[in-house]
């Protein structure tokens, strides 16, 4: 199996309304680092999972509408909890419908991890169809 991976980042700001978040049920800030990787059963013509360039650009334009952005306002999370990995099956998902047929059924899947500390991090895998 291979794999490409690219990454980017985001500064957002939301609150988790539970008691259970303790100090993070206060609207805060966070900035994660972003990494998408996308396997493929073989390679492309081109000997590529697949062009690098555009992956980068397909996840930045997932992360637009998330920059800078008060998450608790935004309406993709209405009545959601914006956790870490929230976050990332937001992203994967979003990644996934843009993908769609792109690169045929070479691509079997995608992960996204959401980096918010170096000692913590959480992500969401999901098998393309």
């Amino acid at each position: 199996m291979y794999t490409l991976t690219v990454r980017d980042h985001i500064m957002i700001a939301h609150s988790l309304h539970r008691p259970e978040f303790g100090p993070a049920r206060a609207l805060h800030g966070a900035t994660y680092v972003v990494e998408l990787t996308v396997r493929a059963r073989e390679l492309d013509e081109n000997a590529t999972v697949v062009d690098l360039g555009a992956l980068a650009q397909m996840l930045s334009d997932v992360l637009a509408p998330l920059r800078y952005r008060n998450l608790d306002e935004h309406p993709a999370f209405e009545d959601q909890l914006t956790t870490t990995e929230a976050l990332a099956r937001h992203v994967a998902e979003e990644v996934a419908a843009r993908l769609g047929s792109r690169a045929g059924n070479r691509l079997t899947g995608l992960s996204v991890v959401l980096r918010e500390h170096p000692d913590a991090w959480a992500g969401y895998s999901l098998e393309l169809p």
